[in-house]
């Protein structure tokens, strides 16, 4: 598991330790898989919330909403500390995972909105599209949401507005 710098109880509810959870209907499922792989052999303990090929190797058709509340509810209910959400845009998906009290989902395409999301926003779940970004990109994305800390300050007061 990675050990993030300064990281406190309120940011890792697991003691430090970063669990991140990732979903995706069945337009994302090659990058999905790409990204765990990418994120666990950077130390990060990773939780695959499908979709996935089945034993045939066929794909395992889902629908994004269905995915966007099953990984949007392990992150409010704790199960995991972030997550990573795609579908054909990052868009439905992520809008699915907002309807979830605690989810902070935020679509980005590019590494600046990433860390400003996390800056500004406290975002728990980064959501991108897998027919916008390529691989190299998308791991730069989250290299980007993941390397950032929540400034709070100014900006709790905001996340609590949203909360409330």
């Amino acid at each position: 598991m990675y050990k993030v710098a300064d990281c406190s109880l309120s940011t890792c509810p697991n003691g430090g330790f970063m669990k991140v959870g990732f979903g995706c209907d069945h337009a994302a499922i090659d990058l999905k898989n790409e990204l765990i792989k990418y994120m666990t052999e950077k130390g990060y303990e990773c939780v695959d919330y499908g979709t996935n090929y089945d034993e045939n190797g066929e794909i395992i058709k889902c629908d994004y909403p269905d995915k966007g509340h099953e990984v949007g509810r392990a992150v409010a209910n704790g199960d995991v500390d972030y997550a990573v959400l795609m579908c054909g845009t990052g868009i439905g998906i992520s809008m699915a995972a907002n309807k979830i009290k605690g989810v902070r989902a935020a679509v980005c395409s590019e590494p600046y909105s990433a860390m400003m999301t996390k800056k500004h926003n406290d975002s728990n779940i980064i959501a991108f599209g897998a027919r916008v970004v390529g691989d190299e990109l998308a791991k730069m994305i989250l290299d980007a949401f993941f390397d950032a800390e929540f400034e709070g300050g100014r900006h709790k007061r905001r996340v609590d507005l949203i909360e409330d």
